[in-house]
């Protein structure tokens, strides 16, 4: 049995175009961010995620996914950390396992539903 829960589910729309690129094992990872609106005291707020996609998942999306689309987004947080002239920088993010669109693209059929299993630690990028 697991001593903890790490586990996310976001729904916003995706506030970039989707960026894919290989790591240097071959994976295929895609990223983008998703805007989540709400109000609160008749004021909107809007919260960015950041959102690392994997292998298949990530060259579905790669190949899907479009900026402003609503999606659903279920995975879990991670915080990477690394050191550029002598600063120490954080980003956490949403390591996507599964994403479901919740509109339909132009000309698009059924709701799609992608997702993955689970991802080879040795291709993990570090900036």
């Amino acid at each position: 049995m697991s001593d903890g829960l790490n586990k996310v589910m976001v729904i916003g729309n995706v506030g970039r175009e989707p960026e894919m690129r290989y790591t240097a094992n071959g994976a295929a990872v895609t990223t983008f961010s998703v805007a989540v609106n709400r109000r609160f005291n008749d004021k909107d707020e809007t919260e960015w995620f950041n959102v690392v996609t994997w292998s298949k998942l990530a060259e579905l999306l790669g190949q899907h996914l479009k900026k402003g689309r609503k999606v659903y987004i279920e995975g879990r947080l991670t915080t990477r950390q690394w050191e550029k002239d002598g600063a120490k920088h954080y980003r956490t993010e949403v390591v996507a396992s599964q994403v479901l669109f919740l509109d339909r693209a132009k000309g698009a059929g059924a709701l799609e539903d992608f997702g993955e299993g689970e991802i080879d630690p040795e291709d993990l990028p570090f900036e």
